[in-house]
């Protein structure tokens, strides 16, 4: 870009003493200002008739200010062409990091640390771009791989690299408080199902049951209810042994049934946890989250169509 010759004074607006000195010299020598910034040099050009023109022109030079210049974008990344920027960045990352350290010690996929990793459909709400499945599973084996390296020797980059791969909430780092036994002797137990509640008090005894303040037989007139509802003491053999005190709600006669199973099994493993296994195996630890299946618009039930009729 050239500084116009016809009004040289304009280049240097601002500098006071430098435009004087300009317009009582401008009569007799014709002065030419040129700068081109070409990456960091700059250089001016100057035509003068007289001797004291090189002083004028280390005056000038130090007044021109720099002239704007057509600058290029560069993209921070590579990738950034790419159909996936953010993802393929984080796997050149995690493939650079593995070259680095691969020859560090690893421990054995038994001993290391159990983490929830983020699914394929949370990373990509995550990012916001569509990864595909392959290159997700690609960059799940790296991600595994580095989390082998044994905790004390992992450097600080992969676990900051490792992080962002994390699901925010770790089931596996849940640690469940246990029941304490209060100075009566009793366990509380809360179980559910469907909508029932059901919590259950289990003190040793002689194997009486109350529910909400009845007996066993005026709560639950089925028989097979009966039998669900004290299923985890008939199947490890402690049904003379323990007392059962229970308040139920909501819901009907089966899932309040169901609902105290849960309950008397977490009371009862309070007071020996050693039964957890064979509860377990009983099928009385784990908590059954199955619903009934809401109707459908256009369905007579859930799943259920109206017939069909030719005519």
């Amino acid at each position: 870009m050239m500084v116009s010759s016809k009004n040289p004074i304009m280049a240097l607006k601002g500098c006071s003493q430098v435009s004087r000195s300009l317009q009582r010299l401008s009569y007799s020598r014709p002065l030419l200002v040129a700068q081109t910034i070409e990456g960091s040099k700059r250089y001016t050009s100057t035509q003068a008739t007289r001797d004291d023109g090189d002083s004028l022109k280390s005056l000038a030079e130090s007044f021109v200010p720099e002239l704007a210049t057509h600058a290029r974008a560069v993209p921070v990344s590579p990738s950034y062409f790419s159909r996936q920027p953010s993802f393929t960045d984080k796997y050149l990352t995690l493939h650079r990091l593995l070259r680095s350290y691969e020859h560090l010690p690893v421990t054995s996929k038994d001993q290391a640390e159990r983490v929830a990793w983020k699914s394929l459909d949370d990373y990509r709400l995550a990012i916001g771009e569509h990864v595909k499945t392959s290159d997700f599973s690609k960059c799940l084996q790296l991600i595994k791989r580095l989390h082998l390296i044994h905790p004390k020797l992992r450097p600080k980059d992969v676990n900051e690299a490792l992080a962002e791969f994390k699901r925010d909430i770790q089931p596996f780092s849940n640690v469940a408080k246990p029941i304490p036994i209060d100075r009566f002797g009793r366990a509380l137990g809360v179980g559910r199902r469907k909508s029932s509640v059901a919590r259950a008090w289990v003190v040793e005894g002689t194997g009486e049951v109350l529910v909400n303040g009845k007996s066993l037989a005026d709560v639950f007139g089925r028989v097979h209810d009966r039998e669900s509802a004290l299923w985890a003491l008939q199947a490890t053999g402690r049904l003379d042994k323990y007392n059962v005190w229970a308040q139920v709600e909501g819901g009907g006669t089966t899932g309040q049934a169901e609902a105290l199973t849960l309950a008397v099994a977490k009371a009862l493993m309070a007071h020996e946890p050693a039964l957890k296994p064979a509860l377990r195996r009983a099928g009385c630890v784990t908590r059954d989250s199955r619903r009934v299946e809401r109707k459908k618009h256009g369905h007579v039930k859930a799943r259920k169509m109206p017939t069909w009729v030719k005519r």
